[in-house]
């Protein structure tokens, strides 16, 4: 074998290994790759308690109560489906009902969403882009005109 002819084959043995790496790496991700599931979405999944996942969609009017302490409870819907919350911790400012959210977390043994993490809305034309087509597709959108829930995404 010549010399260039085992170069090639060292190339393309190593091409090889990270083609299967990265094949690996994603096919171990596959449903961590989305930002966020709706609570419709997760209702059909049949989602196991303790896996970490965000779910995103409108707080539920007339859902929101503040236990003892700083934690609180709250619904998120996005029309189609429901999720009970519970976070403990200090909300965004511009949190309430109505509005836009997205939750990390996991469920729990009774189907109830214990966050960790809650984000907002930061002005009044941001939602991400993923919660604002998912509202959409639902048929629950309330942004005014279409430009609106590009104009404020952030990126």
């Amino acid at each position: 074998m010549t010399r260039r002819a085992r170069r090639l084959t060292l190339i393309g043995a190593a091409l090889c290994v990270f083609g299967v790496a990265v094949g690996l790496v994603l096919f171990a991700l596959r449903d961590n790759i989305v930002f966020f599931y709706s609570p419709a979405e997760i209702e059909a999944r049949h989602v196991a308690p303790g896996v970490r996942l965000r779910i995103g969609g409108l707080v539920e009017q007339g859902s929101f109560k503040r236990d003892q302490g700083r934690s609180v409870s709250f619904v998120v819907t996005d029309g189609k489906g429901s999720l009970p919350v519970t976070y403990t911790g200090i909300l965004p400012d511009l949190f309430r009902e109505g509005q836009g959210v997205v939750a990390e977390g996991s469920l729990d043994q009774t189907g109830t969403f214990r966050a960790d993490n809650v984000l907002a809305k930061h002005d009044e034309r941001y939602m991400p882009r993923e919660v604002a087509d998912a509202l959409k597709k639902q048929g629950v959108w309330q942004g005014g005109n279409s430009t609106a829930s590009t104009q404020g995404v952030a990126r």
